[in-house]
């Protein structure tokens, strides 16, 4: 059996299901209908149509919530919409999500219906003040669910049937024997279920004929794996029909960023999407305001659109100069901390748009669930990321009582809380760390291999050969490979401060090249030594040249 033969078996694609894994059948989505109160919310809308009222699609400031605005402004405008509108908040006025003061803009325009993307399944006050306020208002979301939905027209997520029907589903998946009137996969990003919601409006709607709305997958393909969920099930579907829009995409806007940022549309994945125009995006709204990613999404002249996209590219670059300082801020920090499971730091001066990125990095450094706060006087504001059995959001949830609000995902998620408090949440998320009676968490980092592998078996057959499972991404990640006994030949440091390494490494004969970015100490293993290696494989091309190559993922020196 061949190497590719070995990762497909560990991967349970099985000659049965293998064509339908590498290439997708659109025509197989899923039925918009069998989500929560996509009837309700379809009926409203045509109301709306026939009465031409006015809508506000009120977005987040990610990339998720970015995407699903330009989605359902294009698609609204399809179908006859004429008085469509976007509110994208800004994270240092109204933060995240719906917020009274937001509403009560909105409601001031004569909006009569808003329809909010990627937020709003908690948001219970926010939303009975459009309703004073003489606003309907439909919720489109994924994040957690309350126990009971807020009093909107029709609340749309996906997670309000794990959360009625946590028996019939096996992580994200319906279970084989489970009621089949039931939604099969939960993990959708908000442009996701957007994208369902149009499909659902196009049963009922002209104006965008059968077909026509997979001219909006660049659009659900860049919001999906910029969300980092799940890419299985309709997520793959999406992406990979995604990317071949996106290379042949209509937008100026999405053409402009991809120029700017190096991308080829011949060559795009998944990666391009996650660092290439990702970052960028998301940069506005880190140290902005969002409306400058919303303007480039939606732009129809190219010259504008080049000049937000290098706009937006400055702003990246300004963003990770501003992250790197405080990265040495918060590892200074950390240090004080580090004998508890969870990490929780803060200081003045943090921007709460960067923390998050911020706190990603600790986690990889530390191994631990990282909360990383701005101090804004009497009130701090920040973001967490997890990993493994450790719920972020869970936590902050066990910390209500002294936050002034949160939310989020297992993995990330943010929290505000009055600055006072700040000791008393670190105690408090790490008491409900302790709780959890969890073992062996930073195992759970450690990568894990599809097969074990010989140096001769790797090469560019090979590397083309991995493509086809693209998109890489959560739940379907780059094939991992394993190689035992290597014989280290050359150690060569790079970087500014040396934190890179590039080694050379022999096994029976065949030399490999392996690099890894900052890479720890162990990594720079000696020449002679011999090691265990586990890694990614790419085809290298510099100066003409091109060469099979690692990306070092860990290292184990054999004794």
């Amino acid at each position: 059996m061949s190497l590719f033969e070995n990762i497909l078996k560990a991967r349970g694609i099985t000659p049965e299901n293998r064509a339908v894994f590498l290439s997708p059948d659109y025509e197989k989505k899923h039925d918009s209908f069998l989500l929560p109160d996509m009837q309700t919310a379809v009926d409203r809308l045509v109301v709306a149509h026939d009465k031409q009222q006015k809508i506000t699609i009120y977005g987040d400031y990610d990339i998720d919530g970015l995407t699903a605005t330009t989605l359902l402004i294009d698609a609204l405008g399809s179908f006859g919409f004429e008085n469509v509108s976007a509110f994208i908040p800004n994270r240092f006025v109204e933060g995240y999500g719906l917020t009274v003061d937001a509403v009560e803009k909105i409601a001031a325009t004569g909006a009569e219906l808003i329809l909010t993307v990627d937020c709003g399944s908690l948001s219970h006050v926010e939303i009975a003040r459009a309703n004073e306020l003489g606003a309907d208002v439909i919720v489109t979301d994924h994040h957690n669910v309350a126990d009971t939905p807020p009093p909107a027209i029709a609340t749309i997520n996906p997670k309000r049937l794990l959360h009625d029907n946590p028996d019939s589903y096996e992580g994200f998946l319906l279970k084989p024997d489970a009621d089949k009137k039931l939604y099969p996969f939960l993990d959708i990003p908000g442009v996701g279920v957007a994208f369902k919601l149009v499909q659902a409006l196009q049963t009922v709607l002209e104006g965008l004929p059968k077909g026509q709305e997979k001219w909006l997958l660049d659009l659900v393909a860049l919001g999906t794996v910029c969300d980092v969920v799940t890419l299985i099930d309709e997520n793959r579907m999406h992406v990979f029909w995604g990317l071949k829009v996106l290379s042949q995409t209509r937008r100026p806007g999405l053409k402009a960023l991809m120029a700017v940022a190096s991308v080829r549309p011949e060559s795009l994945n998944a990666r391009s999407l996650g660092f290439g125009l990702g970052p960028r995006m998301n940069a506005s709204g880190r140290m902005e305001t969002a409306q400058h990613s919303l303007d480039l999404l939606t732009a129809t002249d190219g010259l504008k659109a080049l000049e937000i996209a290098n706009q937006l590219d400055a702003m990246n670059k300004a963003r990770r100069a501003e992250q790197d300082e405080i990265l040495k801020a918060a590892i200074i920090q950390a240090e004080e901390y580090a004998s508890l499971p969870v990490l929780v730091v803060s200081s003045v001066g943090w921007n709460h748009g960067i923390v998050g990125i911020v706190a990603a990095k600790l986690l990889e450094k530390y191994k631990k669930p990282t909360y990383v706060l701005e101090e804004m006087g009497e009130e701090s504001k920040g973001s967490a990321r997890s990993y493994g059995d450790f719920s972020a959001a869970d936590a902050i949830r066990a910390s209500d009582d002294i936050i002034t609000k949160g939310g989020g995902h297992k993995l990330a998620a943010g929290v505000t809380l009055p600055t006072a408090n700040i000791p008393a949440f670190r105690k408090r998320v790490n008491d409900f760390y302790k709780q959890q009676k969890l073992i062996n968490q930073p195992l759970l980092l450690l990568p894990k291999a599809d097969s074990d592998a010989a140096f001769h078996d790797l090469d560019e057959a090979l590397v083309d050969s991995l493509k086809q499972l693209e998109p890489f991404g959560s739940g379907n990640p780059q094939p991992i490979l394993k190689s035992n006994n290597v014989v280290v030949v050359n150690q060569r440091k790079m970087g500014a401060d040396s934190q890179h390494v590039k080694l050379s490494l022999d096994m029976a004969g065949r030399k490999i090249d392996m690099i890894a970015f900052n890479a720890p100490d162990h990594f720079f293993a000696e020449p002679g030594e011999t090691v265990t290696v586990w890694y990614t494989v790419d085809v290298n091309e510099w100066n003409g040249r091109r060469n099979v190559e690692g990306q070092l993922l860990h290292l184990e020196i054999i004794d």
